[in-house]
């Protein structure tokens, strides 16, 4: 078995729903040696979510934002975590919802997704910063 596990940098992004596939690809150009194998994703951080959904059209990023804006609103008079904004207690809730890892196959040195399918950051503040992924792959060299 060969085993990569790197940290991932993704620039600083807006609120929203931004697909980042090729920015981790990028980064992590070895998994390219991984014939067969599964890779995993960590996004180490709490108002920043990873999903895996539709790489084709932005309207799908924007109906996740307008949505998940209406289903977790700001400036709610029960939310206590209130001293870093009022998206921060947003934020965690969302990305709670959506969860902070994915795994993916790898099948003859590429992640094998389904038709459409690449993956999201999904950020929940109003001014992030970069974050940070530590992308983790197993499996048979190439």
């Amino acid at each position: 078995m060969h085993w990569i596990q790197q940290h991932v940098t993704l620039e600083a992004k807006p609120r929203g729903f931004h697909l980042v596939t090729g920015e981790v690809m990028r980064q992590v150009p070895d998994l390219e040696r991984i014939q067969t194998g599964i890779v995993h994703l960590f996004i180490q951080h709490t108002s920043a979510a990873l999903t895996l959904n539709e790489n084709a059209s932005p309207a799908v990023r924007g109906d996740f934002e307008r949505h998940f804006n209406e289903m977790v609103p700001e400036n709610q008079p029960y939310y206590e975590h209130t001293l870093e904004g009022p998206d921060d207690m947003p934020a965690h809730i969302k990305a709670s919802l959506l969860g902070n890892h994915l795994s993916i196959p790898i099948a003859d040195g590429e992640l094998a997704f389904g038709t459409w399918q690449g993956i999201y950051l999904c950020e929940h503040r109003n001014h992030a910063k970069p974050r940070t992924l530590v992308v983790t792959a197993y499996g048979e060299r190439a």
